[in-house]
């Protein structure tokens, strides 16, 4: 991966990554495809004493998130972190009830069968109480559609809106920790199509494919136009099978691409049209900081073009502290959680601020990639 990439483990999105389990939880655990070993780059935190001084929980907002948490990691901080990213922000409180909590993910399987851990009340109330995406990593097209239902009928059924990350693209990661997805394009094309089928009718947020656009000069010339054509037509099918899905390209992040350049590629991904397309998502898996992504996908939407409706989310799940001055991505000491999950950022084009990436996932280094960690849980949110 490059240093500038969100790599799915490294700047990309892997690192976030939350599997949708259908009855069993078997090969969609939330773990990148094809990753045996992780690095340990630097050591785990130390266990706090039995009876730490943990601040008092927040309200906890909604009902509950699924196997939340990504596959990979994705999230490298640029080699140069950005401005906005040394200056601490102030963490909102309670996440929006209109998001959608599945009741299964990493971290509320850990709070469930932890529970006399001096961490447990932090870990829960600060990140298992809040709304997640869920991701959807692995080529299991025959199951496909009915974890992808059991995801957005939970959201209806509450009258919540639920956040999904279909992560299958091939060649995903360049080769990375995150690599894997489906076999070729025609193959995607099709997992598309059962995947758009579990959609519904309700509210439903996509996030596709992190890292798809921004790290795509690893492919070919050749390569590249394909999976612009690919991505174009995933966006038309997702809007057409639920016309309330509302579809987001990938932007990559502020220490990454420069936006003209980043815009350039999402609209020969379709992410300028209104049939396929309702904006940009960036940040995924990364820590740049809330002030300096505004800035810098209003800059993106403007050279994007496109109808004026056309809106940003942001994934604020881990930065509170924003990025590492020296770039670092790899479960970075001294990050912490960013602002609550919500539909309503009081921010002019910005439509949400998402957790994408679990907080608690590794990238790698704390845990083997796309695990939960209790002890980098714990330092996020604390």
């Amino acid at each position: 991966m490059v240093a500038a990439a969100s790599v799915v483990v490294a700047v990309g999105t892997a690192t976030g990554m939350l599997s949708a389990l259908g009855g069993d939880r078997g090969s969609d655990e939330a773990r990148p495809p094809g990753v045996t070993a992780s690095p340990r780059l630097e050591p785990l935190p130390a266990v706090p004493s039995p009876s730490p001084a943990e601040p008092s929980p927040s309200a906890s907002p909604e009902p509950g998130p699924e196997k939340a948490g990504k596959e990979g990691e994705r999230g490298k901080a640029s080699a140069t972190a950005s401005a906005s990213g040394s200056a601490p922000e102030q963490r909102s409180g309670a996440a929006s009830t209109r998001l959608y909590r599945h009741p299964e993910s990493q971290v509320l399987d850990w709070v469930r069968a932890n529970p006399g851990d001096p961490r447990r009340a932090v870990i829960e109330s600060r990140i298992g109480d809040r709304p997640a995406a869920v991701w959807f990593a692995d080529y299991s097209p025959d199951t496909l559609t009915a974890r992808v239902r059991a995801v957005t009928s939970g959201g209806a059924a509450r009258g919540q809106v639920p956040v999904v990350v279909p992560y299958a693209i091939p060649g995903r990661d360049c080769g990375g920790h995150s690599q894997g997805g489906a076999p070729d394009l025609d193959a995607y094309d099709g997992w598309i199509d059962r995947f758009a089928a579990g959609l519904g009718s309700g509210e439903v947020v996509v996030i596709l494919e992190p890292d798809s656009l921004a790290q795509v000069e690893c492919l070919s010339a050749g390569e590249r136009t394909a999976r612009f054509a690919s991505l174009a037509r995933a966006g038309r099918v997702l809007k057409e099978a639920n016309p309330r899905a509302r579809v987001y390209y990938d932007a990559g992040h502020s220490g990454w691409n420069a936006p003209v350049k980043q815009a350039g590629w999402l609209r020969q991904a379709g992410a300028a049209s209104a049939a396929s397309s309702d904006g940009v998502f960036s940040n995924v898996s990364n820590f740049h900081a809330t002030a300096g992504e505004i800035a810098y996908d209003r800059r993106v939407l403007d050279a994007l073009g496109g109808p004026p409706g056309l809106g940003a989310v942001i994934d604020t799940s881990r930065n509170g502290n924003g990025a590492p001055a020296d770039g670092e991505w790899c479960d970075p000491a001294g990050r912490t959680l960013g602002r609550a999950p919500t539909l309503s950022t009081g921010e002019a084009g910005i439509d949400a601020y998402l957790w994408v990436k679990l907080p608690g996932e590794s990238d790698g280094c704390k845990g083997a990639p796309g695990t939960f960690t209790p002890s980098y849980a714990y330092d996020l949110a604390r």
